[in-house]
Formats: structure tokens, C-alpha cells, sequence
């Protein structure tokens, strides 16, 4: 799946098959506004899926874990 934020898609992976994207996109729209969060969405690879647990990985190999739920 791909999530599309600020002009960039994303591979999401989820990693059990009853997480729901619904709440990763809704947290997302929170965050449209925040600036820094935006300047950090530019060196995002991936994100990985986990229940509750965002898991954003940028491209110097440091993770960003949000709580979606």
C-alpha cells in the first residue's frame, strides 16, 4: 500500500493483516500543519505497520515510532 502525503507517496507495510490504515491516515491529517514533521516526511523511505505503532524509517537508517491509535 502507498500513502500519499505532501506531495510524496510512501510504502506502507502492514504487518498483520487486521491493521487498519484508516487510523495511520487520520493521525496524518493532524499532522499536515505541524512544519517540522513536514521537513522530516521528505526522508521517509518507508513505514512499517505494527497495531498501534507507526514505524517511520528514514534514509540515513533512524526510525520514528508514532502511536496511530
Amino acid at each position: 500500500m502507498m500513502l500519499d502525503f505532501c506531495q510524496k507517496r510512501v510504502p506502507v507495510f502492514r504487518y498483520h493483516a487486521n491493521v487498519d490504515l484508516s487510523s495511520l491516515e487520520y493521525k496524518m491529517i493532524e499532522y499536515q500543519y505541524d512544519f517540522m514533521f513536514r521537513k522530516k516526511w521528505r526522508c521517509i523511505m518507508s513505514i512499517d505497520l505494527c497495531g498501534q505503532v507507526a514505524i517511520f524509517k528514514y534514509k540515513d537508517g533512524t526510525k520514528l515510532y508514532l502511536e496511530v491509535a
